[in-house]
């Protein structure tokens, strides 16, 4: 199992929580725009990504754009972030981009106090809407400080809980809406990565639409290179490239020379903006 955001046995741990809720259906369109706001120009990738803990050398990252691969995910910042990021700076993020990568920003903020895993970071009801606040207020200023633009979208990552369980739940989505609308009002995109039996799909399933992230990733590691045929909800929703699909976790794979353990992603959704 891939450990990128937790260890590997916390994450295991999250992993046996996700529980089954009823799917209600609901209309998402691509985050766009917001009032009294001039958003840039959204920019998309559609084709195979992958993730990985640490972002690569610049040499594996050169050495492996043989076009299999056209974009990478990369860990900005959060407390929750599970390996150091000695490569991840601006000129690596500028040097990578003018090879022709497109780069995904993801941000490990705060997760579920019924999680049994230990995280350094846990938010509570209480302490939801502020941690919402903070976080997001770092991630821009990470993703900032990268090069990566205004406009660009960063991908909350939230790992598996049970969402049954309803203070739980409500607390995680107090927590996303705040994080989302803070990501908006500095004219940052929201998005989510989650998993279909747990977190996204709380997300997904929320019949209050109100603030919450127009693009979603959903981990569902069923070896399918598609953001269409396995979609589990709506056929109307998180459309015009606002979809993100982990379908296959810790494939140890060599290009180039360099061998790299990754997850492999379909994506059809939105990308930093460098500059």
């Amino acid at each position: 199992m891939a450990g990128h955001r937790l260890s590997k046995k916390r994450r295991y741990i999250a992993v046996t929580t996700g529980a089954a809720v009823a799917v209600v259906g609901a209309v998402v369109a691509a985050q766009t725009s917001m009032a009294a706001t001039t958003w840039p120009a959204q920019k998309t990738f559609t084709g195979r990504a992958f993730d990985t803990c640490a972002a690569p050398s610049l040499a594996a990252m050169k050495a492996w754009n043989t076009g299999f691969y056209g974009a990478a995910a990369v860990y900005v910042g959060g407390k929750n972030r599970g390996c150091s990021q000695p490569n991840l700076t601006a000129s690596w993020v500028k040097s990578v981009s003018a090879t022709g990568w497109k780069l995904i920003p993801l941000y490990v903020g705060a997760q579920p106090p019924c999680q049994t895993s230990a995280n350094p970071e846990k938010l509570t009801a209480s302490t939801a809407a502020s941690l919402g606040v903070t976080d997001a207020t770092d991630a821009v200023a990470k993703a900032s400080a990268l090069g990566m633009k205004a406009g660009s979208p960063i991908f909350l990552d939230m790992e598996p809980y049970d969402i049954t369980n309803k203070s739980c739940n409500d607390a995680v989505l107090t927590y996303v809406r705040s994080f989302t609308k803070t990501l908006r009002a500095k004219t940052y995109r929201g998005g989510f990565y989650g998993f279909t039996s747990s977190s996204a799909k709380a997300v997904a399933t929320a019949t209050d639409r109100t603030d919450l992230p127009g693009n979603l990733w959903y981990a569902l590691w069923d070896k399918q290179n598609t953001t269409t045929a396995d979609w589990p909800w709506g056929a109307t929703q998180y459309t015009d490239h606002s979809r993100g699909h982990q379908y296959l976790v810790n494939s140890k794979e060599t290009r180039g020379g360099y061998t790299l353990t990754v997850d492999q992603d379909a994506w059809d959704g939105p990308v930093a903006i460098i500059g």
